[in-house]
């Protein structure tokens, strides 16, 4: 597998071999270029580079341009660590009834202190006009901690050969020390910082748009009185959020 970095630096070796004694990229090209490219640090880099070389109006120009389209496209769809970005309204085949209900992993944190939990309960759809995700954490979860303070949260799926993780984390907290590091996963993070598990079959990040805690006068039924009747870890807090990514692992 290349990555986008790869591709993009492939394209800048290639377009410097056709140069030689003649500039390579036009300015309209080189305005446009980070459109071209949906990694922006990528961009700017090779937009630095690529100024050394312009020659408006060039030939080689024309067909480095080309070049530039059909390297870049691949890694349009590509991230790193083996997953693949994917549209969650087209590509999502999970049954939205079932699949929290299976298990998941949500995670909280930035690059220098993070947290993850087993969750069961949560929601998928659509909201104010946004694809959204909704998640429950409890008052007393070490989770709750980072998603009061963040803006962003991942929920992640793992292959059953990984249940163990799920177990593992909901059963833990991570109070008593670093569950990730007790299992041997990869912490990585989205370009947003929030952070995410190499060890997820899937990936979805979200930004917060709306978190509150239930309200007990507003139960309408006994059903959530009887869970908060006798439950340790407190009452439950509500966190929409907004899907920005989403990926899965290449198979």
């Amino acid at each position: 597998m290349r990555c986008a970095r790869c591709s993009v630096l492939s394209c800048v070796q290639m377009m410097l071999l056709l140069s030689v004694n003649e500039s390579v990229i036009s300015k309209n090209l080189l305005n446009d270029l980070p459109k071209l490219i949906i990694y922006p640090r990528l961009s700017l880099s090779l937009s630095t580079v690529l100024e050394k070389f312009m020659k408006k109006n060039s030939f080689v120009s024309m067909v480095a341009a080309m070049f530039l389209l059909t390297a870049a496209v691949p890694a349009w769809g590509q991230d790193e660590n083996g997953f693949k970005k994917f549209n969650v309204r087209e590509d999502f085949t999970e049954n939205g009834f079932q699949w929290f209900h299976d298990a998941e992993l949500l995670a909280a944190g930035n690059k220098e202190k993070s947290n993850a939990m087993t969750i069961g309960w949560g929601g998928i759809g659509t909201l104010w006009g946004r694809t959204a995700l909704t998640v429950y954490v409890a008052e007393k979860r070490y989770t709750k901690e980072f998603m009061d303070k963040e803006a962003y949260f991942t929920v992640m799926a793992f292959d059953v050969e990984q249940s163990k993780v799920l177990r593992y984390m909901g059963t833990k907290s991570g109070r008593d020390g670093d569950k990730a590091a007790a299992l041997g996963l990869h912490t990585a993070y989205t370009a947003n910082g929030t952070p995410y598990y190499t060890e997820a079959s899937m990936v979805i990040e979200c930004r917060i748009m709306y978190a509150a805690p239930f309200d007990p006068q507003y139960f309408k039924s006994d059903v959530p009185k009887r869970m908060y009747a006798n439950f340790p870890a407190g009452i439950h807090s509500m966190y929409i959020g907004e899907v920005i990514n989403a990926w899965k692992k290449n198979d």
